[in-house]
């Protein structure tokens, strides 16, 4: 991802009417019952001008402490504690041991945090901005806010973004739509498609954008992990409140996450005796691109065709690619079994099917 999005958390003063409209208008699903907000609403990446200023972190005349620390765990975390916050509650090696506390892969290695007083982290991320990410870089607090976000907060969801920095959703980006074993429990594909999802969009549209999403399911799923059992979910639609698989899945992502599909080949043989149709089974549990080719016999004209669930409907049929290839491609997009459908035509013989799946 050469140009990675901004994601900044900010305190919804203008937008709470705007927020809890949507929220109110919310389609239900099948998920849990999101709980009601027991904080005044928040909203995350919503306020204009709100980003990381990368330019003016480097040059802020603010004495940090820290660096790189080795944590318990022996994992060394980059953090550096603004000097404004109190050494008795804000210290690198606290932080190092919070960060490394979070379910997390690998890419905690590539992570410095700056961790900063409202005011700081404001100058940094915009005037209504409580903490922001970008690029392998977090700015944080190290308070808690005025309406009641604490800094444990900001610093998971901000984490969550990074987490989807580096991992795969393709050929959707991550950080739009959430990684990909998330994105798909949660049925983001089809929602998109549907209107009821708008990936990237910080404006009218936060609390359905599926990145904002993930990043709070992400701090759900860790605070769970930790023992922490309130379930505030005060910013994004209900919708989006994730069920235990897709909790599951949110941890996946993290600790196994998806990097490529898989390809599967199918083989039968026609006689004059066999079946003209034959019926191939997929299932896709995962959103993304689909692949299928079919090898026939010379002077074989089989039509090879891909048909959703009722085997019925026909999504696609494979086009000649070549003497005896047949091919065709697209996507899976909330459809959890899928059949490959080859009707026999012309010459008899061995019949070779390749499917690729997320």
């Amino acid at each position: 991802m050469a140009t990675p999005r901004i994601r900044t958390l900010a305190v919804a003063v203008s937008g709470a009417a705007l927020l809890l409209a949507l929220i109110v208008s919310a389609t239900g699903t099948s998920s849990p019952a999101a709980p009601a907000s027991a904080t005044s609403a928040r909203a995350i990446d919503s306020a204009s001008g709100t980003s990381l200023r990368a330019e003016r972190l480097a040059r802020a005349a603010i004495d940090w402490r820290g660096g790189p620390v080795t944590a318990s765990t022996g994992e060394t975390v980059n953090v550096l504690v603004s000097d404004a916050l109190p050494i008795e509650t804000s210290t690198p090696e606290g932080w190092a041991e919070f960060l490394v506390g979070l379910t997390h892969g690998p890419e905690i290695s590539l992570l410095t945090t700056h961790i900063a007083t409202l005011d700081e982290v404001q100058e940094f991320c915009g005037s209504r901005a409580l903490g922001c990410y970008a690029r392998d870089q977090m700015v944080s607090l190290g308070e808690t806010a005025p309406g009641g976000t604490t800094a444990e907060e900001v610093a998971r969801h901000e984490y969550g973004h990074h987490i989807a920095l580096h991992r795969s959703n393709a050929p959707w980006a991550a950080l739009d739509r959430g990684p990909k074993q998330w994105a798909s429990a949660a049925d983001v594909c089809a929602r998109v498609t549907r209107k009821e999802a708008f990936p990237g969009d910080q404006g009218a549209n936060y609390a359905r954008n599926p990145g904002e999403a993930w990043a709070e399911v992400y701090r759900l799923m860790d605070e769970r992990k930790a023992g922490i059992l309130t379930a505030n979910w005060p910013i994004i639609t209900p919708d989006f409140y994730p069920a235990d698989t897709a909790l599951s899945a949110a941890e996946r992502d993290v600790l196994q996450p998806w990097s490529a599909g898989k390809s599967t080949l199918f083989t039968r043989v026609f006689r004059k005796t066999t079946k003209k149709v034959w019926w191939i089974p997929l299932s896709t549990p995962l959103d993304g691109d689909l692949s299928i080719s079919a090898t026939l016999p010379n002077r074989a004209n089989h039509e090879v065709a891909l048909v959703g669930p009722d085997r019925r409907r026909v999504i696609r049929r494979a086009q000649w690619v070549g003497q005896r290839l047949k091919k065709m491609t697209g996507s899976v997009c909330g459809q959890r079994t899928l059949f490959v459908r080859v009707t026999q035509a012309g010459a008899l013989g061995r019949v070779r099917v390749s499917v690729a799946t997320p």
